[in-house]
């Protein structure tokens, strides 16, 4: 995939709390379930604290190697857009590593471009939990 093509991405504000969250409770995770509890809110977890589903996508990896991932199903209604990784004032879930912080991560999309498109659908698609060591 040309290396300007990406299905996620993060703000500096949310890179700077990651960064943060990283220094206290070591290597993270992001997920992004489309259920209930923040719906668009991805959740921030210490990694190998929540187990992915093997049918949840991976949908690329921000800075310092944390992984995004996303419900297949929620994949399935989000594959055409692109994603950025916010950081937002209030309280976000209970089970989100920033909700100690007042802050909360937030999911801002936009529709990718044609471009975004081509490149993405000449690739394979993106992996699975059950094809990706965790």
């Amino acid at each position: 995939m040309p290396a300007d093509v990406h299905r996620v991405e993060i703000t500096e504000q949310a890179e700077q709390m990651l960064d943060s969250l990283i220094r206290r409770h070591g290597a993270v995770m992001l997920h992004q379930s489309g259920g209930c509890c923040d719906g668009s809110s991805p959740m921030c977890y210490p990694r190998g604290e929540f187990r992915v589903g093997a049918s949840d996508v991976l949908l690329g990896y921000l800075p310092d190697d944390i992984p995004f991932w996303m419900s297949a199903d929620q994949f399935a209604y989000w594959k055409h857009t692109h994603l950025t990784v916010d950081l937002v004032p209030g309280r976000g879930s209970g089970f989100s590593l920033e909700a100690p912080e007042g802050v909360r991560f937030l999911i801002r999309s936009r529709l990718l471009t044609e471009h975004e498109v081509a490149a993405l659908e000449s690739q394979p698609p993106p992996p699975t939990a059950a094809t990706v060591p965790q």
